[in-house]
């Protein structure tokens, strides 16, 4: 189980809210269970705004390039810059040293969409839409 603070997305992103308005995002263990072993992460710029589904990057795997999508609306204020030398992290440890980004966030009711860890489980059971 991870910290109930963490919300998830059906496009296996995970947020975990840190303060009132701002917030980490990565991707799932789920995620980088399926890109494989991950060699890059290209991220959006520090002061980028984004809407909610924006693009915030591209992770490139031994097997694909896959987008990450913002999932709430706001500005990006701290990227993880270990991932530049270090990609790896995503997939040794997704949900702590391997997060993508931080945003400054507009909507927390936002929040409210995203999953639950057990509604993510029961999605990721389920089979993907």
């Amino acid at each position: 189980m991870t910290n109930q603070n963490f919300r998830f997305t059906k496009k296996h992103e995970w947020v975990l809210p840190l303060n009132e308005n701002r917030a980490r995002i990565g991707i799932t263990d789920h995620a980088q269970q399926e890109l494989g072993d991950i060699v890059f992460f290209e991220n959006g710029e520090i002061g980028d705004q984004l809407a909610a589904e924006d693009s915030i990057g591209v992770i490139e795997s031994v097997k694909a390039a896959s987008e990450v999508y913002s999932p709430l609306t706001g500005k990006i204020v701290k990227v993880n810059e270990n991932l530049e030398d270090e990609p790896e992290l995503i997939n040794n440890d997704p949900l702590e040293s391997g997060w993508l980004l931080e945003i400054e966030y507009s909507h927390p009711e936002e929040l409210e969409n995203l999953l639950s860890e057990a509604d993510y489980q029961s999605f990721i059971n389920e089979g993907e839409e």
